[in-house]
Formats: structure tokens, sequence, C-alpha cells
């Protein structure tokens, strides 16, 4: 899979939220200094969609739409543009 492939996925994830499995460790400190686990708590954690993601994803998907539909020399002109825009 191509990097972009994974970051469309995760962006994609985000935008429409997500459960993670979050562990939690508690800790206490004994006489002597050490520290130990005392207590491990797992829980699901619900990550609502992102708006901002959601707007990302959406409009790369559009501009992909578009450059699949562009000719060759509509690429090609599309190409110079936005170099002339990053050197400016």
């Amino acid at each position: 899979m191509h990097e972009r492939d994974k970051l469309l996925k995760s962006l994609y994830k985000k935008a429409e939220g997500y459960c993670v499995e979050e562990t939690v460790t508690e800790f206490v400190y004994d006489e002597d200094g050490s520290k130990r686990a005392v207590r491990e708590k797992t829980q699901n954690k619900y990550m609502p969609p992102d708006v901002t993601a959601a707007k990302f994803y959406l409009e790369f998907m559009d501009f992909k739409s578009e450059l699949d539909n562009m000719s060759d020399d509509e690429l090609e002109k599309e190409k110079r543009r936005l170099i002339a825009l990053i050197k400016d």
C-alpha cells in the first residue's frame, strides 16, 4: 500500500469517527521509592468524527476526480500552474 493510500485511509477513518482501545495503568511508589503498577484498566474510547478531516477528504476526492478526467495536456498545464504557485 502506498503512503498516500495509508494517509487517505487514516484521513477517512478520522473523518468518520472510530473506536480505540486504551489501557490506563495506575502506579504507586513504595516506601523505598520504587514505582510499581497497582491497577490496569482497559477501555474502549470513541473518537468522534472530525469535520476538518471530512472536509479535506472530500476536497481531495473531488480534486482527484477532476484529475482523473483531465487529458495529458491539461495535466501538464495544471502541473506547471502548481509549480509556479509553489515558487511564488
